[in-house]
């Protein structure tokens, strides 16, 4: 297209702008190689994780008006050494390992491992209906596939998910000694799905581990051909006093509404298994890239334009409580909110919770974002760090990329830097980019 002056364009020739300008200069996947392939995992509590910020803290610092560190005190969970399970096998049958790894904050087993019988169930419904009598001195199998029916692959998830968060306490509410999940993945596949568990004050804390989707299907089969066989597994990990982080926090000054904050970010944080690359290193990258797109452009946008990376939205959400318990304290006004948690792939939409007004706002928009895949704004939803900002009452939005390839890296050792693609990943930013601007514009009505 011919030149124009960004403060002298369109709505489509801004969006247009904005996506030429990533396309070309964008460092998105320059910034994601080197936190994934030199800083690598970034469990809370983790000397990664406080590379990762020290490292956001620095490249921020190059392109945004402002940039500050806000404490946040996270837990600090390590897996220890690897894990180690077998279907055990029995007369002349030999034992039959198995993939599995230990859910995020599970205690461990410790030398020596339990070995047990199993049960294998499909849900906290069903486990409750055998009772206690079923249950007690044994390991429970929870094998619940998500629901490969569901085209949202995050709505299979949400679907499945509350056997790996609830299990584990549900379980040792009837006596169990331990817990396998069946891990959440669409596919049959050989690598574990990690995650986090919530263990109860009222439950005692058992080990939990989660098993590949096809050694689960391997597991049921041999319990239906050998209802009384035995189980091992072996976990090392455990929970460290809670220490120090930071949420890293850049911003760019509004020039005529500067107390009216638009925020985007996702976590820094990620699991120790592979190096969040999708989930979320995609996320931080493309809203750091926001701030650079406007840089690269010239753009002073009118209203504040924040980033925020938040610290340990995968084991306990510190870092999003923490920011909206400021963000209260010192009286800022959010006027919307966007995450980016769904990996770096193709752009389709966005995701919402906000009022219709706003939604129909947003949709008025769409002739000029659909040409860049942004099409599907229908489906509810923000994202877990800007969860809490909810009690403000404003637009919660989640970036939202197509998702069926997600769940085949999501939480697993899969989940690196060559997962991604640079052209899918400078999309992403330009969406978000462009969405800001369209907001910045308009406001929210």
């Amino acid at each position: 297209m011919p030149f124009v002056a960004y403060s002298q364009a369109s709505d489509a020739d801004e969006v247009q702008l904005i996506f030429n300008e990533t396309l070309r200069n964008g460092k998105s996947y320059e910034w994601l190689k080197y936190l994934t392939t030199q800083v690598g995992h970034r469990l809370s509590g983790s000397t990664g994780a406080a590379e990762a910020v020290n490292w956001a803290k620095a490249e921020l610092d190059n392109i945004a008006d402002t940039v500050w560190l806000q404490p946040v005190m996270v837990p600090h969970w390590v897996r220890g050494i690897e894990e180690d399970a077998y279907i055990k096998g029995s007369n002349k049958k030999k034992n039959i390992p198995v993939n599995v790894c230990a859910l995020g904050g599970s205690v461990g087993t410790g030398s020596g491992g339990i070995t047990a019988k199993v049960v294998e169930v499909k849900s906290i419904e069903e486990l409750a209906q055998l009772g206690s009598n079923r249950i007690k001195g044994n390991i429970v199998f929870f094998n619940r596939p998500m629901d490969v029916t569901l085209v949202r692959t995050f709505d299979a998830y949400m679907g499945a998910v509350d056997q790996r968060a609830m299990g584990p306490s549900e379980a040792a509410r009837h006596g169990a000694i331990g817990v396998v999940v069946r891990s959440m993945g669409l596919n049959a596949e050989d690598n574990p799905h990690t995650g986090a568990l919530r263990y109860e004050s009222d439950a005692p804390k058992i080990p939990a581990i989660a098993i590949s989707t096809r050694h689960a299907d391997l597991l049921s089969q041999a319990l239906k051909d050998e209802p009384a066989l035995q189980f091992y597994f072996e976990t090392h990990c455990e929970t460290l006093p809670d220490v120090q982080s930071y949420n890293v926090i850049a911003e760019l000054r509004g020039s005529e509404y500067p107390e009216e904050i638009i925020l985007v970010g996702g976590h820094l944080d990620s699991w120790d298994l592979g190096d969040g690359a999708h989930d979320d290193g995609a996320g931080c990258v493309q809203s750091m890239e926001v701030l650079r797109i406007y840089k690269g452009l010239g753009i002073t946008p009118k209203r504040t334009v924040r980033v925020v990376l938040f610290m340990n939205e995968e084991n306990g959400l510190a870092g999003g409580r923490e920011y909206a318990l400021q963000a209260e304290q010192k009286g800022e006004y959010h006027m919307a909110a966007i995450e980016a948690d769904e990996g770096g792939f193709t752009p389709r939409g966005f995701s919402m919770t906000a009022s219709q007004e706003f939604r129909n706002q947003v949709m008025s928009w769409k002739p000029v974002l659909e040409p860049y895949g942004l099409y599907d704004f229908s489906h509810e939803g923000g994202g877990a760090d800007i969860g809490p900002l909810s009690k403000f009452n404003i637009p919660l939005i989640g970036y939202m990329p197509d998702s069926q390839r997600y769940f085949d890296y999501h939480h697993t050792k899969e989940d690196t830097f060559d997962k991604v693609s640079k052209r899918e990943l400078d999309m992403g930013a330009g969406c978000m980019a462009a969405l800001i601007a369209l907001i910045d514009k308009y406001g929210t009505q």
